[in-house]
């Protein structure tokens, strides 16, 4: 015992949970040496968050200066009195905010305004009398102060901003901790836009650049231009506010906002820690003040924001109208000026553009929140994963362990896209997915290769294991799965003594393919053991000279043995006499138990050449399936199966050999008969139907072709119970499903599922065509018949036969209510209607008589037909309906000479009726109902 403990605790790490454990260090190490899955959370933020219903703000508009200006005004830097004459536009156009990107760090300086100062010196050193020789100094002073004016393009550019007063500039710092005092303080006019802050909310800087002093001064404003980039380069933070030396300076998008909501830097109040407020509108950031904006995506093929050249704005092609009372952001786009920031949903954005989506975000508080608890929503998940992993995944099968794995995957996905696209939440969930798929894969992995490497080794440690379970097999008869077992073993001089043994015992039971399957088996290990050629040679001459379900000049079957001598076939302990008839999907034959001397009809289906794969597997499972369910039906007015069974590749039923005939001959004008033994028959066939709905059993296909009636014993004898639902969910090659349209129920029609009071419906069907001599509902077309029967009322049934009582025309249509709730409940209900009424109609006229009737009545052509239009068995994209649905009668006068088949048609065995002629002389009477009897 403590031997076999101590091997188990030595085997550990081969356990799937020890594996999941080295998964999950092996995720949490790669987590944190690498960046792949830090990339692809990014990557997923970028999609979640882009994918969103917000729309930009309408206020915020861009100019920029693209290829197309420098193109037309000229290289880069232009003079900056060009910036001037557009700040003048936009200006008296009332434009709310300017924002301009472009750093002004250094002054303009233009070469020929350094001589006109010169000669501005030099001149006003000079006299300006006209007697000393100054006749021309007031004109030359004149020209030389204008030159002046028209050369300080920054004197000029300030001017501008002085008169927008809204004018603002960008400054520029470098991140880090500052150490000791500063290289110079902030200058004034930089001092005008910064905020006292000492609490460590913002990001420290070191050291920056300002605007020159005179364009500051005009400026409205100076703000920060510093992008925070990610790792892999891309632009999805925005720092408010940048630390220099205990004095928070405002970003550009921060300030505009302001600005254009008429607010001064004093009014911008920080929530340490929490958040940025901006008079009412309250901005959710980070412990650093780092938020994180809405990137709008464009629509149609147009960016988020509309992008207006500088020059077709200069030039007045674009109206400086268009910006009245707007937020107008101007910023380089040309090559070699601008530069692009990857950000999420874009591959490129110019600073002047990425300022306008963070202004809308600020101006709509369409930002996006990291919570505080996020953290510890993403810890919680990915803990959840984990014991998933190595608590519950290795208990569960393959194919439940990837229905939970993928549900867990799209519950952590989904959670995160859900939270970032519809409330612009970010819980990162991307770890405990990754670990969740590499767990799942490694686990899956680890399962295959144990498995296979186990079952080599099974294989090879249960040899002798199986060899004695198929000798064991064989004994009890079941061979197929003793050569299975006999496969299994390595070959050996003591495997070939069994399988030869197995092999005749194929022979014995005639099944000579099989045999032969075993004999070149072993002629693969030695074709030279005992007679094996020999053998072999037979049980392939053999299996060619089968006949079984041949016709014509076989009308039973028969079996070519060696040496010339014929012997009837078997189907398991049947011996096959003859064939009664034939359908689309097998052979009725007349069988015999030879050990009991018990006639019985044999219905065969040849499964495996109309179905393949799963779909054959599961037609095989429903037929033994059903066919056990119908054994178990044992009524005097229900036809009794004995037994099931494959053998030749086919699946049969032996059931009980009937005497008499269908009642589809009954139910023709000229043929029908008296009313009160219609209702006799009706009423028993519900007393049937009522037991086996008892038994949970529904038919499914109840019609004239599946009640066997015998006229001269009165004998009423349901057939086909339990085959009706063998093709329920399988169809047939040509992708159609079978049944018999005109017989059935609405919500069988329309593919809803069934129960015993569509059985019921279909008896109605049946009564009145009985009654009638025509069904209840007939149309030139499939489609047509179907739209009646779901659809439309059943006429009253006194039209067609007004002898008949108002009494059972009640009857009639209250077993036809489209509604299975309003019509009859049980059969015994059906049954005890029917009987009250036999008494009424006992004087009624006789079939042929009433025959007249409905002629006379108007039932003429197709629509008067006995068994409407469409009676064949094919329709198509019906559910619930059968596919085997054969009736096996007897007692029919033998063929007359020159006939091949019997003298009533033979028709569909599966879907029709197939009619019999009686057996042999000396065979014996059926024997009486008995037990199912499963020889499988």
């Amino acid at each position: 015992m403590s031997k076999s403990s101590s091997g188990k605790r030595g085997q550990f790490w081969r356990a799937d949970w020890f594996v999941a454990v080295l998964v999950v260090v092996a995720v949490m190490i790669l987590y944190q040496a690498t960046d792949i899955i830090g990339t692809m959370e990014r990557r997923f933020y970028d999609f979640a968050s882009t994918s969103t219903s917000r729309q930009p703000s309408d206020r915020v508009a861009v100019i920029a200066i693209d290829d197309q200006s420098i193109a037309n005004i000229g290289r880069w830097p232009w003079p900056r009195d060009i910036h001037a004459q557009l700040i003048d536009q936009l200006a008296q156009a009332k434009a709310k905010t300017i924002v301009h990107t472009t750093f002004f760090f250094e002054p303009q300086t233009d070469r020929g305004l350094v001589f006109i100062r010169k000669m501005k010196e030099a001149l006003a050193t000079q006299s300006p009398d006209p007697a000393q020789g100054g006749a021309g100094y007031g004109q030359l002073a004149s020209v030389i102060a204008e030159a002046e004016v028209a050369l300080d393009t920054d004197a000029k550019f300030a001017a501008s901003l002085s008169k927008a007063g809204n004018v603002l500039l960008p400054s520029f710092f470098v991140f880090g901790e500052p150490q000791g005092r500063p290289d110079q303080d902030l200058p004034a006019y930089a001092l005008k836009s910064a905020i006292d802050e000492n609490s460590g909310f913002s990001l420290p800087v070191m050291r920056g650049q300002q605007p020159i002093e005179i364009l500051g001064t005009a400026a409205s404003g100076i703000g920060h231009l510093n992008q925070l980039n990610d790792v892999d380069g891309a632009l999805r933070m925005e720092p408010l506010l940048v630390n220099y030396f205990g004095k928070a300076v405002p970003s550009m998008a921060l300030l505009a906002a302001s600005k254009s909501l008429n607010l001064q830097p004093g009014d911008i109040k920080l929530n340490v820690g929490e958040s940025v407020q901006l008079g009412k509108l309250r901005i959710r950031t980070d412990e650093a003040a780092l938020m994180l904006p809405q990137f709008y995506k464009g629509h149609d093929g147009r960016p988020a924001f509309a992008v207006d050249s500088f020059y077709d704005v200069l030039n007045g092609k674009i109206p400086a109208s268009k910006y009245t009372d707007k937020i107008v952001i101007i910023g380089a786009t040309a090559a070699g000026v601008g530069i692009q920031f990857p950000t999420p949903g874009y591959a490129g954005l110019s600073p002047a553009e990425t300022i306008a989506h963070i202004t809308s975000s600020i101006l709509s508080e369409h930002f996006i929140v990291q919570p505080t608890w996020g953290v510890w929503a993403a810890l919680g998940a990915f803990l959840l994963v984990a014991a998933y992993l190595i608590a519950l995944l290795p208990r569960l099968s393959a194919g439940l362990a990837a229905i939970a794995t993928l549900v867990l995957f799209v519950l952590l996905i989904g959670t995160e896209f859900g939270l970032l696209s519809g409330s612009a939440l970010w819980l990162k969930f991307v770890l405990p997915a990754t670990l969740l798929v590499i767990g799942h894969l490694a686990l899956t992995t680890k399962r295959f290769l144990m498995t296979e490497a186990g079952k080599l080794r099974s294989d090879e440690e249960s040899a002798e294991t199986n060899r004695m379970m198929g000798l064991a097999l064989q004994g009890q008869g079941q061979l197929d799965m003793a050569f299975d077992r006999f496969r299994r073993v390595p070959m050996s001089d003591a495997v070939m003594d069994n399988l030869y043994n197995l092999a005749l015992d194929f022979e014995r039971k005639r099944q000579f393919n099989k045999a032969q399957a075993v004999y070149e088996h072993m002629a693969t290990y030695n074709k030279n053991y005992k007679d094996l050629q020999s053998k072999l040679n037979r049980a392939k001459n053999l299996s060619e000279t089968v006949i079984l379900g041949g016709g014509g000049a076989h009308p039973g079957g028969t079996m070519l043995l060696d040496g010339g001598a014929v012997e009837k076939p078997m189907l398991g302990r049947y011996q096959v006499e003859k064939e009664l008839g034939k359908g689309a999907m097998g052979v009725v034959y007349l069988g015999k138990d030879p050990k009991i001397g018990r006639v019985v009809a044999i219905k065969t289906m040849a499964l495996a050449q109309e179905f393949d794969g799963e779909e054959l597997d599961d037609a095989r499972e429903r037929f033994f399936r059903e066919a056990e369910t119908a054994g178990r039906l044992q009524h005097q007015n229900i036809v009794t199966i004995f037994d099931a069974g494959e053998e030749h590749d086919l699946a049969y039923i032996a059931m009980e050999f009937l005497k008499g005939k269908d009642l589809a001959d009954f139910c023709k004008e000229a043929n029908l008969l008296p009313p009160q033994q219609v209702l006799s028959i009706v009423a028993r066939v519900a007393e049937a139907l009522a037991y086996a709905h008892r038994q949970n059993v529904v038919h499914r296909d109840i019609k004239p072709a599946n009640i066997m009636y015998e006229p001269a014993s009165d004998t009423v004898k349901v057939t086909d119970f339990g085959i009706a639902r063998i093709t329920d969910s399988s169809k047939t090659k040509t992708g159609l499903v079978l049944g018999t349209p005109s017989f059935m129920s609405p919500e069988q029609i329309a593919g809803k599922k069934v129960d015993g009071r569509s059985d019921l419906y279909s008896l109605g069907v049946m009564l009145f065509q009985m009654l009638a001599g025509v069904l209840p509902f007939r149309g030139d077309s499939m489609a047509e018949l179907m739209y009646k029967i779901a659809n439309e009322e059943a006429p009253d049934i006194r039209i067609i036969r007004p002898q008949l009582s108002e009494r059972l025309a009640n009857i009639v249509a209250l077993s036809l209510s489209k509604r299975p709730e309003t019509r009859y409940q049980t059969g015994d209900e059906f049954a005890a209607d029917l009987r009250s009424v036999i008494s009424e109609v006992a004087g009624g006229a006789p079939g042929a008589a009433m025959a007249t009737g409905a002629v006379a009545a108007g039932a003429t052509g197709a629509a008067a037909a006995a068994t409407g239009n469409f009676e064949a068995t094919v329709i198509g994209g019906v559910g619930n309906n059968t596919e085997f649905a054969a009736t096996v009668i007897g007692g029919v006068p033998a063929p007359t000479a020159g006939q091949d088949k019997p003298a009533a048609p033979a028709d569909d065995a599966f879907g029709k009726t197939v009619v019999a002629s009686p057996p042999p002389a000396g065979t014996p009477p059926p024997a009486g109902a008995g037990n199912l009897d499963l020889d499988l």
